[in-house]
């Protein structure tokens, strides 16, 4: 199906449609059960009359002032980290080029330690955390730079990347003083505990920038899955729009993790999840985007349903659904 915007044109597949209403409608579902629930129950009905600012004041208290912020933060992050792995997947022509991967994770991890250990706020960690991924890309692209980037290339360097972060943020960690440390160690988990408005603002502006960004690549980046070469013949101008493409994958992932921490594997899973729901033979923005937030929430949903009163960080949840993932994803191509 196309629909026609002037000069433009649109191509929308019905069960992408299908598929991206799903998920929206789950992500709100997921949503609003975060908010109604836990230690004070609040009904469904009074949640949506606190969302609109008609409900009583304990309950636009506990709604508005307390779950709510961090329900959108957790949606807004999850957005963010899906959309950021489709664009290096697609980039990377590999089901394993995540940032959590190629060192854009770990260098934002190095940043938050170095503002952890400087004795920084939280507004200090999230700058620190985003000036250290984008960092971190900035030498990840420029060693892999040879005549252009190829996607092989770039996974590689980034790895190389990766696990010397790793080092240096292990290093960092064992000369900490024991209170720093732990502060680090708790972020460096990934959490939505605590996370205002205040956090969810600055994701929202940035997803309202970059995914526009993203819509206007997605289709040259598509070309230049079939290679360089074929996209140039095309009228591809490959590396615009390769480093276009770059710069809002790192920002989304260096604005994610500044608000919410190196949350793992939801980069990783959410684009390959969405495409073999849409069934598409590459990964699509949106729909990653959508999963990811879907992805992010119901993690948190679990992180603190699981064990309660106690409860646990979203990256704990994260990397036990992304290590069965990955492990299933593995067995799957070695057949």
């Amino acid at each position: 199906m196309t629909v026609r915007l002037g000069p433009w044109s649109v191509r929308l597949a019905p069960r992408s449609l299908l598929v991206c209403a799903a998920l929206v409608a789950i992500g709100c579902g997921v949503g609003v059960a975060a908010i109604a629930t836990g230690e004070f129950t609040v009904s469904v009905p009074d949640v949506l009359d606190a969302l609109f600012g008609q409900g009583t004041p304990v309950a636009e208290l506990i709604v508005s002032r307390l779950r709510a912020p961090r329900v959108v933060t957790g949606l807004l992050v999850g957005a963010a980290f899906g959309a950021g792995g489709a664009i290096f997947q697609s980039l990377t022509k590999n089901p394993l080029g995540s940032p959590d991967f190629v060192g854009f994770t770990a260098g934002a991890s190095t940043g938050g330690i170095l503002a952890v250990v400087a004795g920084g706020s939280a507004m200090t960690i999230a700058g620190g955390a985003l000036a250290g991924c984008v960092v971190t890309a900035v030498l990840v692209y420029a060693l892999a730079f040879r005549r252009g980037v190829q996607g092989y290339r770039l996974v590689l360097v980034g790895i190389g990347a990766n696990t010397l972060l790793l080092a240096v943020n292990n290093y960092l960690l064992t000369r900490a003083n024991i209170n720093d440390a732990a502060t680090a160690g708790a972020w460096l988990t990934g959490s939505l505990a605590g996370r205002g408005w205040a956090h969810a603002i600055p994701v929202a502006v940035a997803l309202a920038v970059l995914l526009p960004v993203c819509a206007l690549v997605a289709r040259p980046m598509r070309m230049i899955e079939m290679g360089d070469d074929a996209a140039r013949a095309m009228g591809v101008k490959v590396e615009a729009v390769r480093a276009a493409a770059i710069t809002a994958g790192v920002l989304l992932t260096g604005v994610a993790t500044a608000a919410a921490g190196p949350v793992v594997f939801v980069a990783l899973a959410a684009p390959q999840i969405a495409r073999r729901l849409i069934r598409s033979p590459g990964v699509t923005m949106g729909a990653s985007a959508l999963m990811g937030a879907v992805l992010l929430t119901a993690s948190d949903l679990v992180a603190q349903r699981l064990l309660a009163p106690t409860q646990l960080p979203v990256g704990v949840v994260t990397a036990a659904i992304g290590g069965t993932y990955l492990a299933l994803l593995l067995r799957k191509d070695r057949h």
